[in-house]
């Protein structure tokens, strides 16, 4: 206590010292420096030990990890990013990221804090998912579960499901005001596929807001007698751009061990910067691991050339895609996709077939889906490097995903006897990674005709690097307010800290 008061004193008077004394500009100065910087890590040093302690009542209870995002609160305490990227329609009131990610356990990325685990090789389940749903709102009927269960008999641990035209990209949605009611619509339905009654009670379709995702589903609270908010699966975040969504779900058991959350958006549509198209991304880390998920909707049109316009389209998302620095000083979040140690790119990429009209269709009516794979346009460029060079995406072993008639398993071909516009059937939806430790288990399509895109999935095995951050504890110990509060205080002291810094740099 003596050594705290002493710290705060020294602290206090080196920090004040700017404003009362005269500083010479010689040796005064560096002495100053020296004092003020010694005095800043003796006392983060004595802080990080005391609640090292087990025996200091306030032990687990010291967060140094400010979030990662700049945030603010709402009234039900939900977090939105204040951080605006260049692109169109990347509003902030249509980003949402869990409440219980906002206090970080640990340093972010810290060696003081962060622990090599010992026990038997960890590995999580991550079900990817892909879907061009043709700007229609969803069915009240419609069924996502087969969707999400397709791959295995085990539910994954991680679900990342990403969306194109979950709006029709007319002007209005495009120019106007973002239609979010869509996307409430898409939540509720997932969120009770992800969490299914037990009872078998019916579904409902009644759209849902973002706070009420990231909650414990309130049938496993009432199955459970209250005890449900460590079930089932909860939101972690989402975004909207025009007609592109992203979110992502993990089971509860998994929440507190998910940090850094952040996210990015690339508008590359009219004018190449509205948001028709182009790419949201979401990075995050979980038990130590950076993942990004990027979720895309690149350039259509099937005539020759049309590839170049996709390829700038990546190019562009990985070059503009930035992700807002933590506000910690010991933070090394990675800033651009390609710096996260996992990656997952997913969506309606829009390759099509390098292939005469007269040659494919004869193909097609053969059902030859090798030889037209072989006329791919997104493996053709990946291997002269010029698009996704280094990406890897398992064996496609399913037809075309696009074009389908409405409500029918037939491509919309034109011929002579239908007329109509003329689309080629084309593996659009796709689904890529890149990194170390990642197997893909399934890579299969579904086969819905909700839309004239079949949705597409794969689920995989991920490695984790070792490095985790000790979970939060339970809900039984720190209630949420004093989580905060305990947050606001050591983001206070360390804004300060960093003001003070920034200070002894001019003289």
């Amino acid at each position: 206590m003596e050594f705290s008061l002493y710290l705060h004193f020294h602290l206090s008077a080196s920090l004040n010292s700017v404003d009362t004394e005269a500083v010479d500009k010689d040796s005064s100065t560096l002495e100053w420096i020296f004092t003020t910087v010694t005095s800043i890590a003796l006392f983060f040093l004595f802080l990080f030990l005391e609640s090292s302690d087990p025996k200091n009542p306030n032990y687990k209870k010291r967060i140094f990890a400010p979030p990662s995002l700049s945030l603010t609160c709402g009234w039900n305490g939900a977090i939105e990013s204040q951080q605006r990227t260049k692109s169109f329609s990347n509003k902030d009131d249509s980003l949402f990221i869990s409440k219980d990610l906002s206090v970080a356990e640990w340093l972010e990325n810290s060696s003081e804090t962060l622990r090599l685990d010992t026990s038997p090789h960890q590995s999580v389940r991550m079900f990817v998912g892909t879907w061009n749903v043709g700007g229609r709102a969803p069915d009240s009927d419609l069924n996502l579960h087969d969707w999400l269960t397709s791959c295995s008999s085990s539910p994954a641990d991680v679900y990342v499901l990403g969306f194109q035209e979950i709006v029709p990209l007319n002007a209005g949605n495009v120019l106007g005001a973002e239609n979010r009611v869509p996307a409430g619509q898409w939540l509720s339905l997932l969120r009770q596929a992800l969490n299914p009654h037990r009872n078998g009670q019916a579904v409902t379709y009644d759209p849902i807001t973002l706070e009420e995702a990231a909650e414990a589903a309130p049938w496993i609270r009432e199955e459970l007698g209250g005890l449900g908010s460590r079930d089932g699966y909860r939101l972690v975040a989402s975004k909207q751009m025009v007609g592109i969504f992203l979110c992502v779900w993990v089971r509860a058991s998994l929440l507190p061990h998910v940090s850094s959350v952040r996210v990015s958006c690339v508008g590359r549509g009219i004018m190449g910067y509205m948001g028709n198209k182009g790419s949201i991304s979401i990075s995050m880390t979980l038990r130590g691991t950076t993942f990004c998920f990027v979720c895309t909707h690149l350039a259509s049109g099937e005539k020759e050339g049309d590839e170049v316009r996709r390829n700038a389209d990546v190019m562009e998302i990985l070059k503009k895609t930035k992700f807002n620095k933590s506000n910690c000083i010991f933070s090394d979040s990675p800033d651009t996709i390609l710096e996260h140690d996992k990656i997952f790119w997913l969506g309606d990429l829009n390759y099509r077939l390098a292939a005469s009209w007269n040659e494919m269709l004869e193909l097609l009516l053969e059902k030859d889906w090798r030889a037209l794979l072989d006329m791919d346009q997104l493996r053709k460029e990946q291997r002269g490097g010029r698009a996704l060079g280094g990406w890897e995406e398992g064996k496609i072993t399913f037809p075309p995903t696009y074009k389908y008639a409405a409500n029918s398993d037939s491509y919309a071909v034109r011929t002579a006897k239908t007329g109509g516009k003329r689309r080629a059937p084309a593996w659009c939806d796709r689904i890529l990674w890149r990194g170390k430790g990642m197997k893909q288990q399934c890579y299969l399509r579904g086969e819905t005709r909700f839309s004239d895109h079949r949705p597409v999935y794969a689920l995989f095995t991920v490695d984790l690097d070792g490095y985790y951050a000790p979970a939060r504890p339970s809900s039984g110990g720190t209630s949420s307010a004093a989580w905060g509060k305990i947050q606001a205080e050591e983001m206070l002291l360390l804004t300060r800290t960093q003001s003070c810094i920034q200070t002894a740099t001019r003289f």
